[in-house]
């Protein structure tokens, strides 16, 4: 039986925001392909009073059911009918409080409590503001109208096209027809809102609470950038008149897409002088550009099914990265990438617990801790790769020839391959077929034979795996010769073993060349890693391939491939590196062995790293400069409170000074700002710990408040400890309860009270809004469970037999705990 299509919603909204109810009618005007007797929408958490179908002027009743665990509301039709239909349902429901639908976000002004009400509803959370068809591909136009007091902003996804006066001090606001777009895409929303708008682009605005907006005009610029920069890449015009950036208080992801009417966490659009830092400032424009893509990449060609939701957040996420490299090429954008984004999916794709990029059985996928590194992180990784394969400007003309094709449809993977394919001539369809079809991603060994590279491929896991999977390389290699020379070569690797002839010139190899391949690498030959590490040690090699050789043998150390001793000694050939990018992952790579290991592999990292710390930060000046590159911010940030945690006493003695004089309400860098809170804490008792209390209660920026929130997880007292979590429980907002505890599970001081405290509190904390509740296990359990496997598995496997609540993230930190376990026996002497 032919499905339905609809064709176009009228929405019209009365929303009580003292109540926290909402009056709903939706006239749903419908194409039946075949005749039809019943049509089956999706609703949840609504109360349907009428169904019926328009006939010219009259309104024929319609008996229906609603089926709540189906989420459906099933319209049993007069007689049969074939063609168009005009349904008319009325409906009442609730602004929730949970971050989902239709929901409610509360603020303070003067002292009083007010509410604003807006909409979430990526990926299946539509259904509960309105019936209707709740799947991406059922594209439609949308006519909204919301009645609400005179003193109220309306706001939707496209401009206002009339404004009608009601009594009792009360308006009707009607929106512009939308394109036809996915229900997961609309947006309505009302309160006290305050407007910006762009003096150089009308079309762009932004919306805040009452008094935020002067702290709007960075965000806006940086839109406006982004926006023309998109019009001109993708070739297509922004088609809405209009694009709001509305800043939402309580907002349990990053942002979202809506067409015409983007939300933010406030963090991720209002700039703060003198609390935002220049890590903040990237973040910002970083998430800004990352949301404008979506206007291309998701509102304008829509997956036809969630599954290929990577064709949404893949692009969205290395665009994101994209325009800001564009507008501000000085702030090491793509350095930043591999050390946040590659690696992060790197880390997340090397678990057995996994899945493909092309996630199967897509009818209902949940954005999550589970998933979300591999639809962006892993995503945008190999769109990276793609591009260094094809080259920027097929790369460029594969998209628009994707985008202009599939405007306002559907579209689904094969059709972006086929698109790269056409603008390339090269065999993009095959080789993305390997990628994105299947889990993991490939370990390359290298092996020399005199003239002859042999590289061989099998799937990398942290723990032991034999999938025989295969897959299409593009390796690029880059070639030292003994005269001081080197040279670049590409092959496609396609087989499980590939024969390369390097020349009988090659004193060295290096394979990832500029790090652009989704891939590790392992080199079997003793003296080919001697040649490359002397490249280290004199920097003759970039950064990025300085950041790769240590990185791949680190998670080969995490695997058992390596000896942690062999990644620690190869560590000295760093001993005076200055670039951002290995610095910042050697930080990183470090703080997980140390969070892991024994204590007197701990000893070990704390004597090699504190020294080392120290003296880059007292090279590059523990107090940040107007003048400095962009990456040195960053990275100080990062280094000051490793080097206070593994005992340097300058950068303890620097920070607490600092920390002294943020509590007597003097200045601090906002550059410094977090690691200075952090390193407070970390020194810090119960007087400490009420000053972050009052300095949270009072501040007025978001940015601050999460670095305060951060910092509560570094406190080493178990009294301190407990009363963090406690905070959490009682005081922290929804959206941000699992700050606190990410930070503290990378406290080793935390571990034994953090696993009591989960167990303890579970009935509280599975209230958590389910994105927040998986993040907070993630943390949990692979550090706290390390000094208590069985218990921690053993409760687990109780669980998951009661309720299905988080079940992937269970079992992908179950699986993060044995690798841990794992890394401490062998460390163990």
């Amino acid at each position: 039986m032919a499905e339905a299509t609809p064709l176009n919603y009228r929405i019209r909204l009365v929303p009580d925001l003292t109540r926290f109810t909402f009056e709903g009618q939706v006239e749903i005007r419908l194409s039946l392909p075949e005749p039809a007797s019943e049509v089956v929408l999706n609703a949840v958490e609504l109360a349907v009073w009428s169904c019926g179908v328009k006939r010219s002027d009259q309104l024929i009743p319609c008996a229906f059911r609603v089926e709540p665990k189906a989420e459906e509301l099933r319209i049993q039709l007069p007689e049969a009918v074939s063609g168009e239909v005009l349904l008319s349902i009325d409906y009442s429901g609730r602004i929730n409080d949970r971050m989902a639908g239709f929901y409610r976000s509360k603020y303070l002004q003067k002292g009083r409590s007010r509410y604003i009400a807006v909409t979430q509803f990526e990926e299946s959370d539509a259904r509960r503001a309105f019936p209707c068809m709740d799947h991406p591909a059922r594209k439609a136009t949308f006519d909204i109208e919301m009645e609400v007091g005179r003193g109220l902003a309306a706001v939707a996804n496209t401009e206002i096209k009339a404004q009608e006066v009601l009594r009792g001090g009360r308006k009707r606001v009607i929106f512009e027809t939308t394109p036809p777009m996915s229900t997961y895409l609309v947006f309505f929303g009302v309160g006290e809102f305050e407007r910006l708008q762009d003096p150089a682009d009308g079309r762009l605005r932004v919306l805040t609470l009452p008094g935020s907006h002067k702290h709007a005009s960075f965000g806006l610029e940086f839109g406006r950038q982004a926006l023309q920069f998109s019009e001109a890449y993708y070739g297509i015009p922004y088609p809405l008149s209009k694009l709001d950036l509305i800043a939402v208080p309580d907002f349990a992801f990053g942002a979202m897409e809506n067409w015409g009417a983007i939300t933010f966490r406030e963090n991720l659009l209002l700039h703060y002088p003198g609390i935002t830092s220049r890590s903040g400032e990237e973040r910002i424009c970083e998430v800004i550009a990352h949301e404008i893509a979506h206007q291309w990449f998701g509102n304008l060609v829509t997956p036809s099914d969630w599954k290929y939701l990577w064709l949404n957040e893949s692009f969205a996420t290395y665009f994101g990265y994209g325009v800001v490299a564009h507008f501000s090429p000085q702030w090491g954008i793509w350095q930043q990438f591999l050390n946040g984004t590659t690696a992060t999916a790197l880390n997340r794709d090397a678990l057995l617990e996994n899945f493909p990029i092309e996630i199967p059985g897509g009818e209902h996928l949940v954005i999550n801790t589970s998933t979300a590194p591999i639809i962006y992180n892993k995503g945008g990784s190999i769109l990276r790769q793609v591009e260094g394969y094809i080259g920027p400007e097929n790369f460029k003309r594969g998209l628009q020839r994707y985008l202009k094709t599939h405007a306002y449809r559907t579209a689904e993977s094969t059709h972006l391959w086929e698109a790269f394919e056409d603008a390339s001539d090269r065999p993009v369809s095959a080789m993305m077929q390997s990628w994105v079809e299947q889990p993991g991603f490939p370990l390359v060994t290298a092996a020399r034979q005199g003239d002859t590279l042999v590289l061989s491929q099998r799937r990398f896991t942290y723990l032991p795996s034999d999938s025989g999977q295969k897959w299409l390389i593009p390796v690029n290699l880059r070639i030292f010769t003994a005269g001081g020379e080197s040279r670049g070569a590409t092959v496609l690797m396609d087989a499980a073993e590939v024969r390369i002839d390097i020349g009988r010139d090659a004193a060295a190899f290096k394979l990832n060349d500029a790090q652009t391949g989704f891939y590790r690498v392992k080199y079997a030959d003793p003296e080919n890693l001697r040649q490359l590490g002397d490249r280290v040690r004199q920097k003759t090699l970039p950064p990025e391939d300085r950041w790769g050789l240590q990185n791949d043998l680190y998670a080969l150390a995490v695997a058992g491939d390596a000896g942690l001793d062999d990644y620690l000694a190869f560590l000295d050939l760093y001993s005076e590196e200055d670039a951002y990018l290995p610095l910042a992952s050697i930080a990183g790579n470090l703080a997980h062995a140390y969070l892991t290991a024994g204590p007197e592999t701990k000893a070990r990292i704390a004597a090699l790293a504190g020294p080392w710390f120290g003296a880059v930060l007292e090279r590059i000046g523990y107090e940040p400069r107007a003048d400095e590159p962009h990456t040195t911010a960053l990275l100080r940030d990062q280094l000051l409170v490793d080097a206070v945690q593994y005992g340097c006493r300058e950068v303890e003695s620097f920070a607490l000074r600092r920390f002294g004089d943020l509590r007597q309400g003097k200045a601090v860098h906002p550059d410094i700002l977090r690691s200075v809170m952090q390193a407070g804490a970390w020194h810090g008792e119960g007087q400490a710990l009420a000053w972050f209390d009052r300095r949270f209660q009072q501040s007025e920026s978001e940015h601050e408040r999460l670095n305060i929130l951060s910092a509560l997880g570094y406190f080493r007292g178990e009294g301190e400890i407990e009363k963090v979590l406690d905070y959490v429980l009682t005081t922290v907002p929804p959206r941000n309860k699992f700050i606190p505890v990410v930070a503290l599970a990378a406290n080793p001081f935390a571990a034994s009270i953090l696993w009591d405290w989960y167990v303890s509190s579970l009935s509280r904390i599975e209230q958590f809004h389910p994105m927040i509740y998986e993040r907070v296990i993630a943390a949990v359990v692979p550090a706290a469970g390390i000094d208590r496997p069985d218990v921690v598995r053993a409760f687990f496997a109780e669980y998951l037999q009661k309720t299905e609540k988080a079940r992937d993230v269970i079992r992908l930190s179950l699986e993060r705990l044995e690798i841990h376990c794992r890394m401490r026996q062998r460390c163990s002497p």
